[in-house]
């Protein structure tokens, strides 16, 4: 009896850290941004040549394409929907994907990306990386930083299909640009080695851009 106890403080001590970690991800993400837009602005203040030859520029600078970009982040699983069963992120299991890739950008309004997801799963009793994704797509981009990106998925756990991710950039700065996505993958196929039913999911991204 004492023994199970124990068990079970320590899965549930596994558990909580788990979340933390998760937590203190997604808040590093949201407040970076505001301490490299302070430090932007204090250069701004400290340079006042570089204000005058800013007002004296009449165009903006037109990017040159093509153009190719990378981008770290990462992407938290939020709820599952499977054989009419509606699981939410952390009943069972805590997972958190890290999405890395490279933007091609052909024009201000089209692109193609390549992007390489390996994921950790951890439980009471385990933790490791379960599964890599390919998730190549095209990008069709939009005015405010809005950019919708139809992508193809190859799971190294047997599962394949399309993912329609809708991104936005919320911030950005001389060296990187942050933004917020949210996916829903939708999947078929095997689950190591077992044929599972069709599902699909919402998921969360957060993560910056290098220019």
């Amino acid at each position: 009896m004492r023994k199970n106890l124990f068990t079970s403080k320590e899965k549930l001590k596994c558990n909580v850290l788990c979340k933390v970690v998760i937590m203190a991800f997604i808040f590093a993400g949201l407040l970076i941004p505001r301490f490299s837009l302070a430090q932007s602005g204090d250069q701004v203040k400290t340079d006042p040549d570089k204000k005058k030859a800013d007002d004296n520029s009449t165009k903006p600078v037109e990017p040159t394409y093509p153009k190719a970009v990378g981008y770290l982040s990462f992407i938290l699983p939020l709820a599952t929907l499977q054989n009419n069963t509606l699981t939410r992120e952390s009943e069972t299991a805590t997972s958190i994907g890290f999405p890395t890739g490279v933007n091609v950008l052909y024009s201000s309004k089209f692109g193609f990306s390549y992007e390489f997801t390996p994921t950790i799963k951890m439980t009471n009793t385990y933790s490791k990386m379960s599964n890599l994704l390919f998730d190549p797509g095209v990008m069709f981009r939009y005015k405010h930083g809005f950019t919708f990106i139809p992508r193809l998925a190859f799971e190294t756990s047997g599962r394949y299909g399309v993912t329609p991710v809708f991104n936005e950039v919320y911030l950005r700065t001389k060296s990187v640009n942050y933004f917020v996505a949210f996916s829903v993958p939708m999947r078929w196929g095997e689950d190591d080695g077992v044929m599972a039913p069709f599902s699909i999911g919402l998921n969360l991204q957060i993560g910056f851009i290098f220019n």
